[in-house]
């Protein structure tokens, strides 16, 4: 200011240098709030193009660990109990380390207060929080904790967790409300996929039904059409194992008919009690039964190791009505999550549909059944009334004219021809028998007969025999073969009944595939020297027609073993 004398006012250079670094820093965290609001933007649109749930869970977590910089990242899907985790996924740890670290965690420690009290959760030292009790071995060194609820509507559906921010910093007020935000997004993401989900897996539960009611109506056998059942049903759920399983007549068994997957083989043809049985419990309830774990549960029947390997299951009775027909059990592998309430909605549905049109099937293949059973009587009454009494009046005939030919021959010839007239009437009287006789042909299968003549046995006993059966009896084995287990086993129980002063008596029959074995052993007297052996010479003979064998041995404790094998593929030989 000329011609004042005043100085003129300088701001110090240090104050100056304060504020423009102020200003730099605000800036800076503008600039940071900016990109990270475009990172959660990024986040945000990230997860919601998805529609696979599976794709959409795992990109939430990598989404969250890249937003708030953590170096471990996991989502924990709560179980139906809405107390444990049905199933984890993590980012950050390879899969040496899963391995090593053992089976995920159930909820328990900080997981579980999360799951407990569904509020975000944050945490510059995961030890010094009261719920936390340590990690398992071989588990990598983890401190500072973050974590949020995802809710579906009003549903809490699982927890983000974040774990170790990198360069060793504590979680922000900041993080939190990213991840609180991305969780939001999220939630939406997975109701989305859900509804995705559900309405891919209805069409395509509407479509294995029609694949199955076409499969009947072509005219496919009944095994076929359970395979098929068994085949569809383990595809959509994604279970390992499917069976399909059919009651015995008497109603206090089922027989394990098509099995598909994981371990199948070790289960065709096994005989399952109705009591206290999964599958029996389905069949007796008429509703879908549960199980966690099959490895553990004591209503799987028989031998639970049989299905090591496997954990949740359903068993779901295949019924038109309050009949039901079969039961279909599908095993999923351990560790997976259990059957849901929206899963086992249209499994019930597809095995009505299915049970609907086998019904409808088996109507219509009675109807077919009885208008040829009409048909055979039609011809053997025609037969009967015109072309038997035609033959029998033209073979009268000759036999009267035989008496005016003179020329010897001649008269030979026409003999004959009345002996040929009357053997083509028995051939057509035959005939006439065989079309009726199948009428009144017995229809119960091998299982059937079998345990008829174990209870049978049991009346004269005193006490019923234990018995066992294994394989596919009433389709893979032979008629003639069935015939003769039967009275083989008849035989082999009346000796016992007789001889033996047996207090227990334990049968199996058995079809591996390749043989079918008859094993009948008591705990009695044994065989005495010198008795009387016909009734045996008979059983071994039996086997021999069949190309097998019998077998008698005595246990050490006792008693006596008969086994009677014979071959499944090996041609009857012929006496003589």
């Amino acid at each position: 200011m000329e011609g004042t004398g005043e100085r003129p006012v300088r701001l110090p250079q240090l104050k100056l240098d304060e504020l423009l670094g102020e200003l730099q820093a605000r800036l800076d965290a503008a600039r940071g709030t900016r990109d990270r609001v475009h990172s959660l933007l990024e986040a945000v649109l990230s997860v919601g193009r998805g529609l696979d749930l599976e794709h959409v869970l795992r990109q939430i977590i990598e989404s969250a660990v890249a937003l708030v910089d953590a170096r471990y990242g996991a989502l924990g899907v709560i179980g139906p109990d809405g107390r444990t985790i049905a199933q984890f996924l993590t980012v950050g740890l390879t899969d040496e380390q899963i391995k090593a670290i053992g089976p995920f965690p159930s909820g328990h420690g900080i997981l579980g207060e999360l799951i407990r009290n569904p509020e975000p959760l944050r945490l510059t030292k995961i030890s010094a929080h009261p719920a936390s009790y340590g990690f398992p071995a071989n588990h990598p060194p983890m401190h500072s904790f973050l974590g949020v609820p995802i809710r579906v509507r009003d549903q809490v559906f699982g927890n983000l967790y974040l774990t170790e921010k990198h360069g060793g910093a504590d979680f922000t007020d900041e993080d939190e409300a990213m991840l609180s935000t991305l969780a939001v997004a999220a939630g939406v993401a997975i109701d989305n996929a859900r509804l995705y989900e559900e309405s891919t897996r209805r069409e395509r539960w509407l479509r294995a039904s029609a694949e199955v009611t076409t499969s009947l109506m072509s005219g496919s056998p009944r095994t076929d059409v359970t395979t098929l059942i068994a085949e569809l049903a383990k595809e959509i759920t994604g279970a390992e194992l499917a069976t399909f399983s059919v009651p015995l007549p008497d109603g206090t068994s089922l027989t394990v008919e098509v099995t598909i997957g994981t371990r199948g083989d070790e289960l065709r043809g096994l005989a399952i009690p109705a009591e206290g049985t999964l599958v029996g419990l389905a069949f007796h309830q008429g509703d879908p039964v549960r199980s966690h774990d099959v490895t553990d549960d004591p209503r799987v029947s028989p031998t639970p190791n049989r299905l090591a390997g496997l954990g949740p299951a359903v068993a779901v009775p295949v019924k038109t009505g309050e009949d039901v027909c079969g039961v279909l059990l599908l095993a999923r592998g351990h560790g997976q999550l259990d059957f849901s309430d929206e899963e086992i909605e249209p499994l019930l549905a597809f095995a009505g549909q299915a049970a609907l049109a086998m019904e409808l099937a088996e109507r219509r293949a009675g109807a077919e059944q009885l208008a040829l059973l009409e048909d055979h009587d039609r011809i053997a009454r025609d037969l009967h009334d015109l072309a038997i009494q035609r033959l029998f009046a033209t073979g009268m005939t000759l036999q009267s004219a035989d008496r005016f030919i003179d020329h010897p021959e001649a008269s030979e010839r026409v003999r004959r021809a009345v002996n040929d007239l009357d053997e083509t009437t028995k051939i057509i009287r035959s005939t006439i028998f065989g079309l009726r006789a199948r009428e009144t042909a017995p229809q119960h299968g091998l299982r059937t007969r079998v345990l008829q003549t174990v209870n049978e046995a049991g009346g004269t006993l005193g006490f019923a025999p234990s018995l066992r059966m294994e394989g596919l009896l009433d389709i893979e084995v032979p008629r003639p073969v069935a015939d003769d287990v039967v009275a083989v086993l008849g035989e082999a129980l009346t000796n016992v009944t007789r001889h033996a002063h047996a207090g227990t008596v334990d049968v199996s029959v058995v079809n591996d595939g390749r043989e079918l074995a008859v094993t009948v052993t008591d705990n009695g007297v044994g065989i005495p020297e010198g008795a009387r052996r016909s009734g045996l010479r008979n059983l071994a003979e039996r086997a021999k027609n069949h190309g097998g064998e019998l077998r008698l041995t005595a246990p050490s404790d006792g008693g006596t073993t008969l086994i009677w094998r014979v071959p499944l593929d090996a041609p009857p030989v012929r006496k003589g």
